[in-house]
């Protein structure tokens, strides 16, 4: 049986092809070819507190760790269907290599949950419902082939691009973090958000160029980002919550929003301005994620990190 799509379906593409001429160009000089790379982090000297004196900030960055997983599973599950509308041989390149960067960087943060469960942090409590939300909620749903089932599918390969436009703002945002190195932040943790903060910028115009090749609807493309941030915002806030709650270094645990406006303001986490100004760049008209961030600066980092070049600990 053929893997291609619809005929419809491929009408459909080439119509929204030929609408979206004129959408904004690609940075050339920002894209390389994507490779994933086999890398190692060895767990057993990392503190749970491994930003020293910041239990706050450690907890709302290792929500990371609860959410990636499964929610990088899900983009290779959902890219794995949209393959066969791919009619461009350089962007179906990309479209691989980015899945085997996202497999990676799944079992990357996957390892590190075991090493939370021994510091006295259970986190299956969380991960089970991040789980369901991908598999059941956002899963595959059993609807009759043709238009429904590929307006299913075009909509989370909309909601990919607009995820994939915060996790490379968090991406960009940890390679530029200074503030992590001089808070003495433990250098195989480090090591670990940098190397996947520096693959998100390298590919961080693939899901977005997927999606104005298949579709490139603006109407969607705005629906989905709202349901996307939405998603996250609640889905951080819970996470960096249960985490603060269940610590067992902590008395009372708590996370606010007071907390997160002053960590940004200390260069911990993402500023708060910084986070907003993100919204209508995505939503500019004109926007293209080559725009922002640099690929240079990510293949830097990816020729020196330890984690993807050996494991040794920096």
């Amino acid at each position: 049986m053929s893997n291609r799509p619809p005929a419809a379906a491929r009408a459909h593409a080439r119509a929204h092809a030929r609408a979206h001429a004129h959408a904004p160009a690609p940075v050339a000089s920002e894209h390389t070819e994507l490779k994933a790379r086999n890398v190692s982090f060895g767990w057993e000297d990392t503190p749970l507190h491994w930003l020293p004196g910041d239990p706050f900030a450690t907890h709302t960055i290792n929500v990371l760790h609860l959410l990636l997983p499964a929610g990088e599973r899900w983009f290779v599950h959902v890219y794995k269907q949209v393959l066969p509308y791919i009619e461009d041989e350089r962007l179906r390149a990309d479209v691989i290599g980015f899945i085997g960067q996202e497999a990676m960087h799944a079992t990357a943060h996957d390892d590190v949950l075991p090493h939370l469960k021994r510091l006295g942090l259970d986190p299956t409590p969380y991960t089970a419902q991040v789980d369901w939300l991908f598999e059941k909620l956002l899963g595959d749903r059993t609807l009759p082939p043709g238009r429904a089932r590929h307006w299913w599918l075009m909509e989370r390969v909309a909601m990919i691009a607009a995820i994939e436009h915060y996790t490379a703002f968090l991406g960009n945002w940890v390679l530029n973090a200074e503030e992590l190195d001089r808070r003495g932040a433990d250098p195989v943790m480090l090591d670990l958000l940098r190397w996947h903060g520096a693959e998100e910028v390298e590919h961080r115009a693939v899901a977005f160029d997927l999606f104005m090749h298949v579709d490139g609807s603006y109407r969607r493309r705005a629906r989905t980002w709202a349901t996307a941030f939405a998603a996250l915002v609640f889905l951080w806030q819970r996470g960096a919550r249960f985490f603060m709650e269940n610590d067992p270094h902590l008395q009372d645990g708590r996370a606010s929003l007071g907390q997160l406006f002053r960590a940004g303001q200390q260069g911990v986490l993402p500023s708060t301005g910084a986070m907003l100004k993100s919204i209508p760049t995505y939503l500019s008209p004109t926007y293209h994620p080559s725009q922002e961030g640099s690929t240079a600066q990510a293949a830097a980092y990816l020729a020196s990190s330890p984690g993807a070049n050996g494991g040794a600990r920096p």
